[in-house]
């Protein structure tokens, strides 16, 4: 936990980490937890709520009259087949579960994707799946960015059989501020999962750099009965039409 509060730390000193995500389990080690956020600098970007329904999780505008480019903005972010729950930062949440529900592998799926074509930061995919099996969780995080010497994809795929209780393995999008943003380096690192579903947003919401920062989800999923909770918080209301 030292390190895990030490990471958290880091992360309130970071001004744009950009999007991220964290999967493990809570204090008492009976709920997988997983995580989202998303941060945003240009308008279009900052144009956007998190809507959750049923253990879905995804991404609306604001105000849909001000929406410029949809494309890479506007997805589901969570969803779950058949004890599998998945999260990631754009639409590859539908290519997996389309390939689970096709006997296709976590991995296999990801192969059809790459980094995103938003030059010149192509920004990194990030993704995870927890799958639940007899109140065992066995997790894959996936980071697909670009080579820095080619146009190529890097394909970083981490596997874990176990999970620490009250921290989470973490990936994001970039490392930090830059111009082009820095990508996601290294393996995944600890923060902190404290506490109710609330509890944990509200700490990891509050390291996020308060001008950046857009909305953040945790979802709990109950091990032995499969029931989940989302838990959003937004920086902004949704327009209503």
């Amino acid at each position: 936990m030292k390190k895990a509060e030490k990471n958290l730390e880091a992360l309130r000193g970071n001004a744009y980490p950009g999007r991220g995500l964290v999967i493990g389990l809570d204090e008492d080690g009976r709920h997988l937890v997983q995580v989202y956020w998303i941060m945003g600098r240009s308008a279009n970007s900052r144009n956007r709520v998190f809507v959750a329904d049923g253990p879905t999780l995804r991404t609306e505008p604001a105000d849909a009259s001000k929406v410029e480019d949809p494309s890479l903005i506007i997805y589901n972010a969570m969803s779950e087949f058949e004890g599998t729950c998945i999260v990631t930062n754009g639409n590859q949440t539908d290519t997996i579960y389309d390939a689970l529900a096709g006997g296709v592998t976590f991995a296999g799926a990801l192969e059809t994707r790459e980094y995103e074509p938003d030059a010149p930061n192509f920004t990194p995919r990030i993704s995870g799946i927890s799958i639940i099996e007899d109140g065992t969780v066995n997790t894959y995080l996936s980071v697909l960015k670009k080579s820095p010497f080619a146009d190529a994809c890097v394909r970083n795929t981490f596997q874990y059989e176990a999970l620490p209780t009250g921290a989470g393995y973490t990936i994001t999008t970039y490392t930090g501020d830059g111009a082009p943003l820095p990508s996601f380096e290294g393996e995944p690192y600890l923060l902190p999962l404290a506490g109710t579903p609330g509890e944990i947003a509200q700490d990891l919401w509050e390291a996020l750099d308060a001008d950046n920062r857009i909305s953040l989800a945790v979802k709990a999923v109950n091990l032995e009965t499969g029931v989940s909770i989302i838990e959003v918080t937004n920086a902004y209301e949704q327009a209503t039409a």
